[in-house]
């Protein structure tokens, strides 16, 4: 596997970032994950966008998005797979340890690329007691401190699921550790709005364009009523749920998020960047 770290492709082995590195100390730094068919990476522009406005607002020197698209093409090229996801990852750089930038400090960027397997069509998901911080420094932004999605996620794996959602701390259902969620409700297809705290997805918002999906609060409660769920990610697409926390969904996927995962399959395949 070729990683590209700042200027450069270097063998997996032979990569290394500084201990010193913000990212890795204090988890300083933004990352986007794009999934990749043969060799493409999907809505790249979207992602790209995205990186720059995490950046902003951690306060981060905004990433060269030219720079990043050539640092792309050279990982993808180096491992050409059928399925993939494709990792980019811009840091702080090095910094004394501490939560303190060095003053003038190079951001570190690495680009990783890995084949993944295609997502089944249904799955379960659980829900946390824990709450996102709709009113956080970090709120809506893809940054690298996600030791709460990991400890959410083994609670889930725990209870064989594959995602946990949270609500916010008004109580109001917001996301995934690394999906949005979408509900049916009388027909109407739902999701939280990015007020909830949760992330802009590109997913997310490429369903709510394609497939009328109306943003609007929802009581985590929903989850108890739903006639269909969804989770949307970039390596999920549009994944139909079939159990949330014991309750079953045995229709999954249903009607409505059956048409999602065919609107989203057949417009995502004419915005793949080489």
């Amino acid at each position: 596997m070729k990683i590209w770290l700042d200027d450069g492709l270097h063998d997996a082995d032979s990569a290394q970032v500084s201990v010193f590195d913000h990212g890795l100390t204090v988890g300083d730094g933004v990352f986007e994950t794009l999934k990749t068919v043969d060799g493409a990476a999907f809505a790249m522009r979207r992602h790209l966008d995205r990186l720059a406005v995490s950046a902003a607002g951690l306060g981060l020197p905004a990433p060269d998005p030219e720079r990043i698209r050539r640092a792309c093409a050279a990982v993808l090229a180096a491992e050409p797979v059928p399925l993939g996801r494709l990792r980019i990852t811009w840091t702080g750089g090095r910094a004394p340890l501490g939560s303190q930038r060095a003053d003038g400090a190079t951001p570190t960027l690495v680009v990783a690329h890995l084949p993944i397997t295609r997502r089944p069509d249904t799955t379960s998901v659980v829900t946390v007691d824990w709450t996102r911080n709709e009113r956080g420094a970090l709120a809506g932004l893809k940054t690298t401190s996600y030791a709460e999605n990991v400890i959410a996620l083994a609670r889930a794996r725990q209870q064989a699921a594959s995602e946990a959602l949270f609500a916010n701390t008004a109580g109001l259902l917001c996301e995934g550790t690394g999906s949005n969620v979408f509900v049916v409700l009388d027909g109407e297809l739902l999701t939280p709005p990015l007020s909830s705290g949760c992330l802009a997805g590109i997913t997310r918002a490429l369903v709510i364009e394609w497939a009328g999906a109306k943003e609007t609060d929802l009581p985590l409660e929903v989850l108890r009523d739903a006639e269909e769920v969804f989770l949307t990610s970039s390596t999920r697409d549009v994944q139909a749920v079939r159990r949330v926390d014991g309750r079953d969904l045995p229709a999954a996927p249903g009607p409505v998020t059956a048409r999602a995962m065919e609107v989203f399959g057949r417009n995502a395949a004419a915005d793949l960047d080489p």
